[in-house]
């Protein structure tokens, strides 16, 4: 009897140490997962742009301001709950907002920003994901901040949303520039 017991124990044991790593861990908001790279320059990239694939863009043109590297796919349903949210940081001019279009081919992806709209000051295209894993991307939709210097001040996994992007975001665009 306890040896067709022992296999439901051992589950229900690993169960519950999970869940209070989980409890124990105190983050607040568990969405935002800290990335080594957080503190640290952002990996150097020079990738295609999505509408002009012949062009290229680097990290290094991109420096000189902060802005947001959002993490998008037209395969991804979250990043279509997210696009509002992107919508409105970029048309109040909050920070510039720089689409990272990734593992996706490039006709869809341009049928889906003609649908959605396109509120990116500038899109790169990364379909094979080397550069993504250079980042860290766990999946999309994943937003970085990106100081004037390229250095990676935040991260955030998932659809960004009004209450993080007040919690969280804006808070870092301030630590940027205390005096607005």
């Amino acid at each position: 009897m306890m040896a067709r017991l022992a296999p439901l124990l051992a589950f229900v044991a690993l169960a519950l140490l999970l869940l209070a790593g989980v409890l124990m861990s105190g983050r607040e908001n568990r969405e935002a997962i800290p990335s080594p790279l957080i503190g640290k320059p952002a990996p150097d990239f020079t990738l295609p742009t999505l509408y002009q694939p012949e062009r290229t863009v680097s990290l290094t043109e991109l420096r000189g301001e902060p802005f947001l590297l959002n993490v998008w796919g037209s395969w991804c349903p979250a990043c279509r709950d997210e696009h509002p949210h992107i919508e409105r940081l970029a048309a109040d001019g909050v920070v510039k907002v720089v689409g990272f279009n990734w593992k996706d081919q490039r006709e869809d992806a341009i049928r889906w920003l003609a649908q959605f709209g396109d509120p990116y000051h500038l899109i790169v295209v990364d379909l094979p994901g080397k550069t993504a894993i250079d980042w860290g991307v766990y999946g999309a939709p994943e937003s970085f901040l990106v100081d004037a210097d390229g250095i990676i001040r935040w991260k955030y996994v998932g659809p960004l949303h009004p209450a993080a992007i007040e919690r969280e975001l804006l808070p870092e665009l301030r630590k940027l520039d205390p005096n607005p």
